[in-house]
């Protein structure tokens, strides 16, 4: 895979990820309409679905959980 089309492709990953968690926030505030005002809820609530979604619950690559966030 030459430079170009890797760097291409974490771009687009990148822009999956970010992607997801608009439409996780997205989907909070339609279930939440008076969480306007609580933007802190809403964004409690997505930083917890990152931590806690499959594979996620030791950090999201093989080895050693990492203390460096807790």
């Amino acid at each position: 895979m030459s430079r170009p089309e890797a760097a291409a492709r974490l771009r687009a990953a990148l822009e999956l990820y970010e992607l997801g968690e608009q439409m996780y926030r997205q989907r909070l505030r339609r279930d939440r309409p008076g969480a306007d005002e609580l933007e802190i809820e809403i964004e409690a609530e997505v930083l917890a679905w990152l931590q806690r979604r499959p594979g996620a619950e030791h950090g999201d690559c093989v080895g050693p959980p990492s203390c460096r966030f807790r």
